[in-house]
């Protein structure tokens, strides 16, 4: 869903990434640090500046006792796989998250009650002045869905993760189960951004939609899941202004009706 960007980068490592946001910032260029995807809606109208694909950079991944380092490109499936197998426990519930090392620090992303912040000790950052910084887990201001990457615009190059010694197996049959989870509840055969709206204080965004009786509304291409209400799901063809029409409709049924405050967790990028 939605526009082109006038320029594509897909940079080969940490270098190639510095140097393009440097060039970007000489050139008095908008950028965009895009990762897997997961959580991004993008404009009709396309993006004018550069996107940089920080997936196409090669993953890395070292091992140093109980702590794991991850370059920014990495996926979480391939993290956590890399975990299980040096017998490392604390990321099992992010297995099957879609998402990149860098993305999921900069949303603390989570589920099944696990986050980013209870495993992150530290991120080293190129920020927005050019200067490369570590900031330990505190430092990183983690809450719900936020870390301070969303303010000052610094770029994860990699990631240090403080994890605990597990048996394999035990590992392994967590992330199967948190996986087949997913399968059973989630719309995964179906495009979708994720999650659509954040968990309100006190309820569920999913049970909120569900109550108001907007199960498999639909607006142009875009539809709230069948399976899963917290789910906006593209069925064919679904524009941005779809996706946001619909968002719109949904949000204003859930406060007039049971008088919570829905907010986008997806978050929307272009002009």
């Amino acid at each position: 869903i939605g526009g082109a960007a006038d320029v594509f980068v897909r940079p080969r490592d940490e270098s190639e990434l510095c140097k393009a946001i440097k060039l970007c910032m000489d050139s008095e260029t908008k950028y965009f640090l895009l990762g897997n995807g997961s959580n991004i809606l993008f404009s009709d109208e396309g993006f004018h500046g550069a996107v940089i694909d920080v997936s196409a950079m090669s993953s890395e991944l070292l091992l140093d006792g109980n702590v794991i380092t991850a370059s920014a490109g990495c996926t979480l499936m391939q993290l956590c796989r890399f975990a299980q197998k040096n017998q490392l426990a604390g990321l099992e519930f992010a297995y099957g998250i879609p998402g990149t090392v860098g993305g999921a620090v900069y949303m603390n992303a989570g589920a099944y009650g696990g986050e980013m912040k209870d495993v992150v000790r530290d991120v080293t950052l190129l920020q927005k002045d050019g200067h490369i910084a570590k900031l330990s887990g505190s430092e990183m201001q983690f809450r719900y869905r936020h870390s301070i990457l969303e303010d000052s615009g610094a770029c994860v190059l990699h990631v240090c993760f403080a994890l605990a010694p597990g048996d394999e197996k035990m590992i392994s049959a967590r992330m199967e189960e948190l996986m087949a989870r997913r399968r059973e509840k989630q719309p995964l055969d179906k495009p979708s951004a994720g999650s659509t709206f954040k968990r309100p204080k006190g309820a569920f965004a999913a049970a909120l939609i569900e109550q108001c009786g907007l199960r498999g509304y639909r607006v142009g291409g875009a539809a709230i899941s069948e399976k899963h209400c917290g789910f906006v799901v593209n069925l064919g063809g679904a524009s941005c202004a779809d996706v946001l029409c619909l968002c719109r409709d949904v949000t204003e049924a859930v406060k007039g009706k049971t008088g919570y405050a829905l907010e986008k967790e997806v978050r929307v990028v272009g002009d």
